[in-house]
């Protein structure tokens, strides 16, 4: 008889198809921990688990669950962490390489959603668009040229970052006759054109770019590069669009370069920490458009990485190269110890 596989998650909201999925493998067996239940049941549930199923969002995640040392130290059984987004903000991937754990995400299953918003956002700021719509709920006497913005149509669009979800705004920006530039360190200038756009340095973006757009994640590299200085190199009257992480964009120079009139207006969906303080100073402009991290929050999206999620698990399970690894450097580690617990591929 093939020995039983745990999986773990907590009861954070999620499509019911990853739950349905596992269900329907009779040697898997998918724990929901309660988060607001005693802290010894979560943690003996971790214990027993060969993949921790975990929540991305590092600002609904309670911290004393996020994947750290700390917590991989009492998970013996651990093979897996599987993220349930794109990111994995809550995740120490350096934690879980150390201790020869398997990091997976779902990396482009919102690409499409995240894209639409981006324009969307876009097409919001430049078009005053949510600026109207307060107006004409508590207002009269204003005329429509008050109202008046500009076309998005031939504007040159700057992309920080052409990954999955990048280039699905390159496709969209294309049939708004988008003239599309993107900087991205990690890809060839061929591959970045392959993607839809002309590979141009980032100060060149910066000074060309009448809209600029982040798609690229979190990290050492990225953390406050968006600060001052580089508000500063943008094109007067440009715009500021992300879709990307908060802690990327330095919220108080954003902020200054808006009431400074430097640049026309920002659309943010992600900020630090999420959701913002009510008195934010970003949240009393005009020209800014705010949404709550939902570029990826859709029936479609959620479904996608959801039903991607179990099929990546169980797949990891049976012992099959996970498509979305983040540290694949560590997969013989993880088959030996696979082997070990659970028997031969």
């Amino acid at each position: 008889m093939a020995a039983l596989k745990r999986v773990c998650r907590f009861n954070l909201w999620i499509n019911p198809v990853f739950d349905a999925r596992l269900r329907a493998e009779p040697d898997i067996d998918l724990q929901v921990g309660d988060l607001q239940g005693p802290a010894e049941t979560l943690e003996a549930l971790l214990a027993q688990a060969h993949v921790f199923h975990v929540s991305p969002a590092r600002d609904e995640l309670p911290l004393r669950w996020h994947v750290t040392d700390a917590l991989l130290a009492g998970c013996p059984n651990l093979l897996a962490v599987s993220s349930g987004g794109a990111g994995f903000d809550t995740v120490d991937a350096a934690a879980c390489t150390r201790a020869g754990i398997a990091v997976v995400n779902q990396v482009g299953g919102n690409a499409r959603s995240v894209a639409e918003l981006a324009i969307g956002l876009m097409l919001a700021v430049s078009r005053k668009i949510c600026v109207s719509d307060r107006l004409l709920r508590t207002k009269r006497g204003f005329s429509r040229e008050s109202l008046m913005g500009h076309e998005i149509g031939g504007a040159t669009l700057g992309l920080v970052g052409i990954g999955h979800t990048g280039r699905e705004v390159a496709k969209l920006a294309r049939g708004f006759d988008m003239r599309v530039l993107a900087y991205d360190p990690l890809l060839y200038p061929d591959e970045i054109r392959a993607r839809g756009a002309e590979p141009v340095d980032r100060a060149r973006l910066l000074a060309e770019s009448d809209i600029v757009s982040l798609h690229c994640p979190l990290d050492a590299t990225t953390r406050g590069s968006f600060d001052a200085k580089a508000f500063a190199a943008m094109k007067p009257g440009a715009l500021f669009i992300t879709t990307a992480r908060g802690g990327v964009h330095d919220e108080a120079a954003l902020a200054d370069a808006l009431a400074s009139g430097h640049l026309a207006g920002a659309g943010l969906d992600v900020w630090a920490p999420e959701p913002p303080p009510l008195d934010s100073p970003l949240l009393t402009f005009d020209t800014v458009v705010a949404t709550y991290h939902t570029a990826g929050v859709t029936h479609e999206a959620r479904r996608n990485v959801a039903s991607w999620g179990a099929e990546q698990i169980i797949g990891l399970l049976r012992g099959e190269t996970p498509p979305r690894l983040v540290n694949p450097e560590v997969w013989p580690a993880v088959l030996e110890r696979r082997a070990q617990l659970l028997g031969a591929a």
